[in-house]
């Protein structure tokens, strides 16, 4: 029996050895990994967007609109100003001389007016669009993005410019960089979920960095991210991607989102930051970069019986069909839902029945 019980011993021993051998080799490739560097061009982005054309004329006939309307001439008025403008017609060339045209915009402070379209906007794509809340925080001064003791702590940034901030020096390059490619301003990788934002065009970018400088500023000291014995493990054997790993740092961004409306296109622009969960080609599966306690992501390729009712509850009510609740994580997207428009509903729902139905994913 004590024979056994040495042989025993001696084997658990060995496996003991093994595992801290492993894990030593686990930290040691995680850590490689992370002090990577990457290196990617930097990109132009003003903040905020000018107005466009299409702003600028909408807003002179907004101000036409509002001029007072010119005063109407009695008969007497008509015969005078008929005289004054025979008079005026005797010029060298015989043409009267053209009325300088009233510039509606003077006055107006174009850079201010762009400044503020862009905050509204930004504050509407943090608060619907690109769910920033859930990582850092209602007022983006910190978040929790993981708490466990096996796969570590990763906590969301402080992206007000109070004490703790991150953004303070950052310039929109370093937004470009941490946002859409899951790279710090150290050039290594982030964990920043950068695969569900790298479809996000210059100007949504630009949108959301006017937005966040413009909140108050919130003393908040957040604690950098610390590994776990299980998230070190899945990293170093890449059973835990990376963004940085997963995105084509060369593609190009848009420069402006696609048009507003029900549309198809619109929809899959809007779409992009489902992908983390349900994948490129919306086939779910498990969830690669979650938590490992999460659901697998359901299969949105796949809802032919489904209405656009339907979609709409399951979105903001958190109820299928026959009933049955949706559960964690998409029930943390339905105070986003609530804050979406009908527009970008329709247009989610007119992308997802585009989806040619596929397997599930492994």
């Amino acid at each position: 029996m004590k024979k056994w019980g040495k042989r025993l011993g001696g084997v658990l021993g060995f496996l003991v050895v093994c595992a801290l051998i492993f894990y030593a080799w686990a930290w040691w490739k995680t850590d490689q990994r992370l002090a990577q560097v990457w290196t990617i061009e930097d990109v132009d982005i003003p903040v905020p967007f000018p107005l466009t054309d299409t702003e600028l004329q909408s807003l002179r006939e907004e101000r036409r609109a509002a001029l007072p309307p010119e005063p109407e001439l009695d008969a007497d008025d008509t015969a005078a100003t008929d005289t004054v403008a025979d008079e005026t017609a005797s010029t060298e060339n015989g043409d009267p001389p053209d009325e300088p045209e009233v510039d509606v915009l003077a006055g107006v402070d174009l850079d201010a007016l762009a400044l503020e379209r862009a905050v509204a906007r930004g504050e509407h794509l943090v608060n619907a669009i690109y769910v920033c809340a859930e990582c850092h925080g209602a007022d983006l001064s910190g978040g929790v993005m993981i708490d466990s003791a096996v796969m570590g702590t990763l906590l969301g940034p402080n992206l007000t410019s109070g004490a703790g901030g991150v953004t303070a020096q950052y310039t929109p390059a370093d937004w470009n960089r941490t946002v859409r490619h899951g790279i710090g301003r150290s050039s290594k990788a982030l964990a920043m979920p950068s695969t569900d934002f790298m479809r996000m065009s210059d100007r949504e970018l630009s949108d959301i960095i006017a937005y966040a400088s413009s909140l108050p500023p919130v003393d908040n000291v957040v604690e950098p991210p610390s590994l776990g014995p299980l998230g070190t493990v899945l990293i170093a054997t890449g059973a835990l991607p990376l963004s940085v790993d997963l995105i084509d740092h060369d593609r190009e961004h848009l420069r402006f989102p696609p048009e507003e409306g029900p549309t198809a296109e619109y929809g899959e622009h809007l779409a992009a930051v489902c992908t983390g969960c349900h994948r490129e080609d919306m086939r779910g599966g498990p969830i690669e970069a979650g938590d490992p306690d999460w659901l697998p992501a359901a299969n949105l390729t796949t809802l032919q019986d489904w209405s656009y009712d339907d979609f709409v509850t399951a979105m903001r009510d958190l109820k299928r069909p026959d009933g049955s609740d949706i559960r964690l994580p998409m029930a943390l997207m339905a105070p986003y839902a609530e804050r979406m428009t009908e527009v970008e509903l329709q247009a989610l729902w007119a992308y997802l029945e585009t989806a040619e139905p596929l397997p599930t994913g492994e």
